[in-house]
């Protein structure tokens, strides 16, 4: 059977605590087929880079790996909502930062869908809107006041960071800025893991050898084998160097072979069982608090109590229909971590009695579920605004960016520990 809009509502108003949905994976090669999940370099575990633990289960220790996170899981989603959207199988808030006709037109479009931080990221806030930076707009400033005890300016405008979550901490508040809770996880696990290993090797088919360097810097940002020609630091010439090896060795601009070696760290894993779980939770919704509407208008008693219910469901809908599209576009994690359902997608609506209710949902009803609840609450006063809202980048964004890319095409890029 499939969930219907009365259903849900029903369970946001009454006594419904959530949406619970869990897919049993294989590795698409099949059981026993070797599996990547993500690295991390941060870590006290000197066995691994993967994030592995022990989790109880039926009064076991068993030994798991993480395959894709929740905040992974969060961007596959709103990713599948974005692509929905600009197929138009569906109208969803769009904030973006168009850079079309700028010096860096190859990076098209970046919307509040695929910045790091939802609609409070910087690239937003260094934007403009009809020549205002965007948080000094109307639309920023109600997005700044917005907290989850007066949402709808976020349900307006940002609907997804009411149900994926964010965090206000780069607007004009600073780290005092609202906070909101994901009201939707979801995360890919592999259970009873055990770590494998990789190997690693190249033969260079020009035969060249370690001793026929040392290989120096040039001036152009390539290499060169003169000493002369090289660049000069307190007037000596500069070895090329990398994260790894000895400066000068011609490995170092990926020429000459590679000693074989094994890695134990990061070599893979094979597990028992794997399982996607997600969960929509409604506690996190009832939360949210819709005292007024979308344009400032006052809700008091029962206008707002309905107002609340059918904001809520809607939320519930969209997390409901983002989990069903992203299924749809599989389970591509990456390079060696491919997976194939072994079963349909199903969920369960999860009451405080205990009880649970069993249903399907595709994607025909699932964009039918969320156009009935976004339908529901626009004479309550909370609408969506479904024309891609457009903002332009500063000068001084569309300068740092393009220096970004010149530093990386050099081979000068790096990452801020800090960020």
């Amino acid at each position: 059977m499939t969930l219907t809009f009365e259903q849900l509502q029903e369970a946001i108003a009454g006594t419904g605590v959530g949406i619970r949905s869990r897919i049993s994976l294989e590795p698409m090669g099949g059981p026993g087929d070797k599996l990547h999940p993500p690295t991390y370099g941060a870590s006290n575990r000197p066995d691994t880079k993967y994030a592995t633990e022990l989790r109880r289960i039926n009064g076991e220790d068993v030994h798991c790996a993480l395959l894709d996170s929740v905040a992974s899981q969060a961007n596959r989603r709103e990713l599948a909502l974005l692509e929905a959207a600009r197929r138009g199988d569906l109208e969803v808030p769009i904030v973006s930062v168009d850079f079309r006709d700028t010096a860096v037109p190859s990076l098209d479009r970046i919307s509040s869908l695929e910045a790091p931080h939802r609609i409070f990221d910087a690239l937003l806030r260094d934007s403009l809107l009809d020549g205002i930076l965007f948080r000094h707009s109307d639309v920023g400033r109600a997005i700044t006041e917005a907290t989850h005890r007066d949402a709808a300016s976020l349900f307006r405008w940002s609907p997804t960071t009411l149900l994926f979550g964010g965090w206000d901490s780069t607007g004009p508040k600073g780290g005092t800025g609202a906070k909101y809770e994901r009201a939707i996880t979801s995360e890919i696990t592999a259970f009873n893991i055990q770590l494998g290993v990789k190997t690693a090797s190249r033969i260079d088919p020009a035969g060249i050898e370690l001793k026929a360097g040392p290989i120096f810097e040039a001036p152009d940002g390539t290499w060169t084998l003169d000493e002369m020609e090289a660049r000069k630091e307190k007037g000596k010439p500069i070895p090329v160097s990398g994260s790894v090896g000895s400066a000068g060795r011609p490995s170092q601009v990926n020429h000459g072979n590679v000693t074989p070696s094994i890695d134990g760290e990061a070599g893979g894993i094979t597990a028992d069982r794997i399982e996607a779980l997600t969960v929509i939770s409604f506690p996190a919704l009832r939360r949210l608090r819709f005292p007024v509407d979308g344009h400032g208008e006052l809700l008091d008693g029962d206008r707002r109590s309905a107002a609340e219910v059918a904001a809520r469901t809607t939320l519930a809908a969209l997390g409901l229909t983002a989990t069903v599209l992203a299924v749809g576009e599989g389970f591509d994690l990456r390079s060696r971590c491919v997976l194939a359902p072994t079963g349909p997608l199903g969920f369960e609506l999860l009451d405080r009695s205990g009880a649970v209710l069993e249903f399907d949902l595709d994607e025909a009803e699932a964009f039918s579920l969320l156009g009935q609840a976004v339908s529901a609450a626009r004479p309550e006063g909370l609408e969506w605004e479904t024309d891609e809202l457009m903002l332009e980048p500063t000068d001084r964004l569309v300068d740092l960016i393009a220096r970004s890319h010149e530093l990386a095409a050099r081979g000068d890029s790096e990452s801020d520990d800090d960020s």
